[in-house]
């Protein structure tokens, strides 16, 4: 069974409320991550400790945070790690010299000798490390978006490049001020899927431009955006069943997974949304744009003459 066949949906022709939209959600998240929350980096890029634990019954969270804060182990936080018996705890600065687990248990066990606590895993990232690993994250999201502006500028050209590049952009921003929004940690697990979504939302995007460059030769004396507006129905169908069937195991992920890895498979299906909807509406109206600034320039070349 065939899907969204002989579709003739105009979307150049409505680049300019796209542009009001993409423009307004961007500036809401530059707003957020500059001058509201901010990103709210995990102990990975923060320096650390993590302490995961689990009690035989569950345990009032006041209550555990009454007890930890009385053992002085600095700046932390506490939730419930899925289970309500398994508890994570993080430790942003500690005074406490060595491993905070046992310190953590043995205050436990002082002040709940009815219940029995196991210490599930501990980590400790230095200041130093954690700053480390934010540039490099940093680094490698910048270093696979150069690489794929010389990718697609060797497979088609610069200006499909640039618009790749800006639809990129475009959805890491987004996906980072939800995250500011929503006060959602950043950790390496998320760096991880907004990597995917880079690659994600340029597979999609490389389809319609494949589709694009094909119609160009094909239809030369269409029009620009009529010829570009096609290609986006011819490939809609594909476009729509893709992000579908990878939304369906990404929300999966995020009702079954558990708390571990839940900022990850948001990230992805927040990007999943918005890759889905630059491909269309971002990336193609800016070829659009280009190539009507590109006319006008050589119109006035050619009457200045």
């Amino acid at each position: 069974m065939e899907f969204l066949t002989d579709t003739h949906i105009e979307f150049i022709n409505r680049r300019k409320g796209a542009l009001i939209l993409s423009s307004t959600l961007i500036l809401i998240a530059l707003f957020s991550i500059l001058f509201h929350k901010g990103l709210n980096y995990s102990i990975d890029f923060r320096g650390g400790s993590l302490i995961e634990l689990r009690f035989d019954e569950p345990v009032a969270i006041d209550d555990l945070r009454t007890s930890v804060g009385a053992t002085d182990v600095g700046t932390f936080e506490i939730q419930e790690f899925g289970d309500p018996r398994e508890i994570l705890i993080r430790v942003e600065k500690s005074d406490t010299k060595g491993d905070l687990g046992p310190t953590v248990i043995d205050r436990f066990k002082a002040d709940f000798p009815e219940r029995t606590v196991e210490l599930r895993r501990e980590e400790t990232v230095g200041p130093r490390i954690g700053k480390e690993l934010r540039g490099q994250a940093f680094l490698a999201i910048v270093f696979s978006i150069i690489g794929i502006l010389i990718y697609i500028s060797w497979r088609f050209e610069f200006r499909f490049a640039i618009a790749a590049v800006i639809a990129l952009i475009h959805d890491v921003m987004i996906t980072l001020g939800i995250f500011s929004l929503t006060d959602r940690e950043i950790s390496l697990a998320v760096v991880a899927a907004f990597l995917t979504i880079v690659g994600y939302s340029l597979n999609d995007t490389i389809v319609v431009f494949d589709r694009i460059r094909e119609d160009l030769r094909l239809y030369a004396r269409k029009k620009y955006d009529r010829v570009l507006n096609a290609a986006i129905n011819r490939t809609l169908s594909r476009t729509i069943l893709t992000s579908m069937t990878t939304m369906v195991v990404v929300i999966f992920l995020m009702v079954a997974g558990g708390s571990v890895i839940r900022d990850f498979a948001l990230a992805l299906l927040i990007g999943v949304i918005i890759g889905t909807y630059s491909s269309i509406f971002v990336a193609s109206p800016i070829l659009v744009e280009w190539n009507l600034r590109a006319a006008a320039r050589a119109k006035a070349k050619k009457a200045a003459k």
